[in-house]
């Protein structure tokens, strides 16, 4: 990878470029065939301002600024709770990440979160709309596997994805 990026935690002053990451990514996803993820201004600021409360919000930078935003916790996600058509990998404590978004000026972005995740946390889940190509690509170029489809609060279904590493 040619470009440098560090992870840190996200900011109150970082807000409005978030808001500003999230739409773009709203129009690439509606541009790429998924206009269904992310609708009525998901995720919107008090999403981001939950997430940033609650410690949980990251910032990918390189040297020409705020290259990605993604949300990641350890612990439980309650819409996995219950997986449909499979199981997961394992039913270990496990880490998630949520509301990944690129600035789409630099490649790799997605895979350095995710990789940076997995550097916190050797059991990871998480989930994409099923037309959401990009993001499965990224689970699956960084050894996520498929385990069946869970539900978002407002009933949609998602690919539940997971990956355990050696213990």
């Amino acid at each position: 990878m040619d470009t440098e990026f560090h992870i840190r935690k996200a900011k109150d002053k970082d807000i409005d470029e978030i808001m500003a990451l999230y739409e773009q990514a709203r129009a690439y996803m509606a541009e790429n065939g998924n206009p269904g993820q992310w609708t009525n201004g998901y995720p919107a600021r008090e999403d981001v301002e939950t997430d940033l409360n609650r410690n949980v919000l990251y910032i990918c930078e390189s040297s020409d600024g705020i290259e990605g935003v993604f949300m990641f916790c350890i612990g439980e996600e309650p819409n996995y709770r219950e997986i449909e058509g499979g199981c997961w990998l394992n039913e270990e404590p496990y880490g998630f990440l949520h509301r990944i978004a690129s600035a789409g000026r630099k490649k790799g972005v997605a895979t350095f979160c995710v990789q940076w995740c997995l550097t916190r946390c050797k059991n990871m889940r998480g989930d994409t709309h099923q037309k959401n190509k990009t993001m499965q690509r990224v689970f699956e170029k960084n050894g996520f596997k498929p385990c069946g489809t869970v539900y978002m609060e407002d009933g949609t279904p998602r690919i539940a994805y997971q990956k355990e590493m050696g213990s």
